[in-house]
């Protein structure tokens, strides 16, 4: 779908659905349901909608309790929702507020109204995205700030333990750096810095979790994986950012691996094993993996 902010357009006539699809096609990516149930699970799948234009007047779940169960989960509770209803009573329009719609657009429809609106409400998700990035995202390499690990820790680690899920942490400590960033300066530091995370992002699954913990720390949360798997991951990144030229500056690191136990009573614990088993690796003569 490009890089086309996408609308997900609810409504069961098909006529309905054609109408607004033409009218935005040219700038946004469609997508369109025809029933409630049809549209919930639309937003749980990639690309979610940036935007929903939901008909109230609907067969078994109409669009009421379809925004209801939208802003109820938290997954999909930020999407904002426009209704668009043949409903010209200020008794519904006050009720689809109320429910958390951001402007409410009466059938039959303007197509000028529709685009300045849609419009709108696109250009302020797009910010409120961006804003949220910025949030969570450290700004040197891009990668998940610790701020965001942390909010995030309890749940990984409640879901893990709930359903006896594998789960396991690497560590990983760029070798030497302030000296690095001493002798060669902070540009080259930087550099290193965001040339470690690229490769960390290039080396996880879609389900795993990497952040930069601090300074030049970082950590690589695996879901479903056993130390084995933990420590082979580590390895291949050790052997990745032993390539690493930056104007002739080569760099080693230094890794330690922890897998979730029934010792471990929270995330900071599993993280604290890791973090062992990382200046085991440092004291022992850096550049390699230990496991603890």
């Amino acid at each position: 779908m490009d890089n086309k902010a996408v609308i997900l357009i609810v409504d069961d006539v098909a006529s309905n659905l054609h109408t607004l699809a033409t009218v935005l096609e040219d700038k946004y990516a469609i997508k369109v349901a025809t029933s409630g149930q049809k549209a919930l699970e639309l937003t749980l799948q990639e690309p979610k909608p940036d935007l929903i234009l939901l008909d109230v007047e609907m067969p078994i779940m109409d669009g009421y309790l379809v925004i209801k169960k939208l802003k109820e989960d938290t997954r999909t509770k930020h999407i904002p929702v426009i209704f668009v209803t043949a409903n010209t009573q200020v008794e519904d329009e006050e009720k689809g507020l109320q429910l958390g719609a951001v402007d409410y657009i009466t059938k039959p429809i303007r197509p000028a109204i529709v685009q300045v609106r849609v419009a709108t409400q696109i250009t302020i998700k797009l910010q409120q995205d961006e804003l949220l990035r910025m949030a969570l995202r450290d700004k040197l390499t891009g990668l998940y700030n610790r701020h965001y690990l942390e909010e995030t820790s309890t749940k990984m680690f409640a879901n893990a333990k709930r359903h006896r899920e594998n789960m396991s942490i690497i560590m990983c400590d760029i070798d030497n750096f302030k000296t690095l960033n001493d002798t060669h300066g902070h540009l080259i530091g930087d550099k290193i810095l965001q040339k470690t995370g690229a490769i960390l992002l290039k080396k996880r699954r879609s389900e795993d979790f990497v952040a930069r913990y601090g300074g030049e720390e970082f950590i690589f949360v695996l879901w479903k994986c056993n130390e084995k798997f933990a420590q082979e991951k580590a390895e291949k990144i050790r052997l990745s950012l032993s390539k690493i030229d930056i104007e002739g500056v080569r760099i080693t690191a230094s890794f330690g691996v922890a897998q979730l136990n029934k010792q471990h009573t929270n995330f900071d614990a599993l993280v604290q094993d890791a973090d062992t088993a990382l200046y085991r690796a440092k004291d022992t003569g850096r550049n390699k993996t230990i496991v603890f």
